[in-house]
């Protein structure tokens, strides 16, 4: 039975710091409310894949937060980064497609082929897209704190703009990754990981 006991408190701690790190960590920088957050010129839309039938929710709400930040004048460009490693899957594509869908203008929209992990999309807002004096970081909040403890270890001033949750329902393998990613950006940020692309803007495919 101790040894039971035992076991249980080691996972538990095991799931509970790496987490309170990062969400003691930023926090206060982490916004809800469209009314408070302050203006910067430049929103960073973490990127994921609209789903089958555009069901995903994760894809829904980002698209609709960075919509929310331009039309009330808190962003005046947009950065959309995720995966495009291959010819069929390109994820900036279904982000700036959903977002010209919605009214925003495609000046204004930019894409960022080679985030793939947030720490490469956060880096390279900063290094690859000029972004030094400070931007936005639109996605779920728990996903936010990660990205912006990875802002702050790389010495990059950042914020975040949650946008709406998705249910425990819908969202289950989300939350259930966050835990081995919140382990891995603790030890990115300690041992200096470097992005996996560090240089041009281009986009790897057409």
């Amino acid at each position: 039975m101790r040894k039971i006991l035992l076991f249980i408190i080691a996972i538990c701690i095991l799931l509970i710091t790496p987490w309170g790190i990062i969400s003691i960590t930023v926090r206060n920088d982490v916004y809800k409310s469209i009314e408070t957050i302050p203006e910067r010129e430049v929103g960073v839309v973490l990127g994921t894949t609209p789903g089958v039938g555009g069901g995903n929710l994760f894809f829904k709400t980002r698209i609709e937060a960075a919509k929310e930040l331009y039309e009330r004048g808190k962003i005046h460009h947009i950065i959309v980064s995720w995966d495009n490693s291959s010819d069929n899957y390109n994820e900036p594509k279904y982000m700036k497609n959903a977002l010209i869908k919605s009214w925003v203008p495609m000046s204004a929209i930019t894409m960022d082929f080679a985030g793939f992990r947030t720490l490469d999309s956060v880096v390279r807002a900063s290094e690859v897209f000029s972004q030094t004096g400070g931007f936005t970081i639109i996605s779920q909040p728990f996903h936010i704190e990660r990205a912006l403890y990875l802002a702050r270890a790389n010495g990059i001033d950042a914020i975040g703009y949650g946008a709406a949750n998705v249910s425990l329902e819908n969202g289950l393998y989300a939350y259930l990754r966050e835990i081995p990613a919140r382990w891995l950006a603790l030890y990115d940020a300690w041992f200096g990981t470097e992005p996996t692309v560090l240089w041009d803007k281009e986009k790897v495919w057409n």
